[in-house]
């Protein structure tokens, strides 16, 4: 009697261990069953409705099935509007997918504990870690939540080949890119009629602010990084200073002689992207690579094949570069929620997609439409412009078998070489969560002062008021912080 009573002892005990035994919450360990595990994930401008967003999940879930990893990737479905406003109005309502594309508005989430961070599983990683680039691992260091494997994100001016060559200012302004140089080539272009029937209308435009017309001219005029030393050897925001003030001056003249866009502040991307197809703005600003090889393959459909892109220099003055590279974190990127019960999986996701089979799937689109293999080698179709990447760009090119053509066309080699060439660090930090309400507010201010300043509703003696009052509304305390964290 007493061993059965002992006996059933034991098998109580050993049940209470067994059901106490805590859940396993990622189920990568359980991927051998036919099940896949499902995996939830936002991106912009990757909508769940679309055919051809449904057949690249598909391939993805099809090649990483092949490799023994059974996962099924939801993509979740984003409002119309602003992409980073309306993510985090879903992730504060504590709707978090699993894997996170983010386009600004990460670190109010990032603050809150909301998401991974990714250092762990990056150094255990098959493919992101090899193929990290040196800002990457910069940016990493300062900031783990967020990984964006791409080339150098500088913005370049370019134009239509077969007008630069129609300008007698072009040589001159390649040979030395000059602000007055600069500024004699748009002028000339404003007047040339080249489009006809009095086009381009503007030599130049953009897209809601200055910030593209700054890749061209910021560094010029002296604004070499965010924060810049001023007389006495103190940090000053770049925005505050006489260069910035030199700056505003030039851009007054180019809106008020008809060469600047006059609806550059209402222009959205798509609309100043049209009116450079259309032939109304002959300069257009776009991010050096692959944006530019897509851009120069609707310019050639449009006008034809005579009518490739020309990518123009930096200006040269004080210092000659596009904006400076921000190392203090990714502007925008991939996270995986803290809260995720899959973050394993998940991360096998974003490594799968630096892999040879991911690159494939990623860089080149669809067999039979981007691309066909003959003799082994990768063509690439007239299609294959219009694909980009929505994961990894890594500049170590491994698909596992040959291109019989470079992926990127003239234009947007020249581009990424051109960057490359003219690559500076910034000097900047993370402004941290007690300032950032002043952060936002100052720098309101400026888009304020300067889309006026620019337009002629205020006149260029009105930047020292609003250097004022940039101070007064918190400007004072942030350059007090920048100063003790920048040495």
């Amino acid at each position: 009697m007493k061993k059965s009573i002992a006996l059933i002892l034991v098998i109580i005990s050993t049940l209470s261990l067994v059901a106490c035994k805590p859940k396993t919450t990622d189920k990568v360990e359980k991927n051998n069953s036919t099940e896949p595990v499902a995996v939830r994930m936002v991106m912009k401008d990757v909508s769940p409705k679309d055919p051809i967003n449904q057949k690249y999940i598909g391939l993805i879930e099809k090649a990483m099935a092949e490799e023994g990893t059974k996962v099924k990737i939801e993509l979740v479905e984003m409002p119309s509007g602003n992409y980073a406003e309306k993510l985090n109005l879903m992730l504060l309502g504590k709707d978090i997918p699993d894997i996170i594309y983010f386009q600004g508005g990460d670190l109010q989430i990032s603050e809150q504990g909301l998401l991974e961070d990714l250092t762990s599983y990056i150094e255990k990683s098959k493919y992101i870690k090899p193929n990290l680039e040196p800002q990457n691992k910069m940016r990493l260091a300062n900031y783990p939540y967020l990984l964006w494997i791409k080339p150098l994100s500088s913005k370049v001016p370019v134009m239509r080949s077969d007008w630069f060559d129609k300008l007698s200012t072009s040589k001159k302004l390649m040979e030395d890119p000059t602000i007055d140089n600069y500024y004699a080539f748009l002028k000339q272009l404003k007047e040339s009629n080249l489009g006809g029937k009095g086009s381009p209308a503007y030599a130049l435009t953009a897209a809601g602010s200055t910030l593209e017309i700054d890749e061209i001219f910021d560094q010029a005029f002296g604004n070499k990084s965010t924060w810049i030393k001023d007389e006495n050897g103190k940090y000053i925001f770049n925005k505050v200073s006489n260069n910035e003030k030199e700056k505003l001056t030039f851009y007054n003249k180019l809106y008020k002689e008809g060469i600047l866009d006059s609806e550059y502040l209402t222009k959205k991307w798509d609309t100043k992207e049209k009116a450079f197809y259309d032939n109304q703005a002959a300069v257009i600003v776009g991010t050096a690579g692959k944006v530019i090889d897509i851009y120069e393959g609707k310019v050639r459909k449009a006008n034809g094949g005579a009518a490739g892109l020309t990518v123009l220099p930096a200006a040269k003055g004080k210092a000659q570069g596009y904006l400076p590279i921000d190392v203090s974190k990714e502007n925008r990127g991939i996270a995986i929620s803290s809260t995720s019960k899959n973050k394993e999986i998940s991360f096998k996701i974003l490594d799968f997609m630096a892999s040879e089979k991911g690159q494939m799937i990623d860089r080149l689109g669809f067999e039979g439409e981007h691309y066909t293999i003959k003799d082994n080698k990768i063509q690439l179709t007239e299609k294959s412009q219009e694909w980009y990447a929505k994961f990894w760009e890594p500049s170590k090119v491994a698909l596992g078998k040959e291109l019989a053509s470079p992926l990127l066309g003239a234009a947007g080699t020249k581009s990424l070489e051109d960057v490359n060439k003219l690559y500076t660090e910034d000097i900047n930090f993370i402004i941290p969560e007690e300032l950032s309400v002043k952060w936002d507010s100052i720098n309101n201010i400026y888009k304020e002062y300067s889309a006026d300043i620019i337009t002629g509703k205020r006149p260029i003696s009105d930047f020292d008021k609003f250097v004022a009052q940039w101070n007064e509304n918190g400007g004072k305390d942030i350059t007090k912080h920048a100063n003790e964290v920048l040495k």
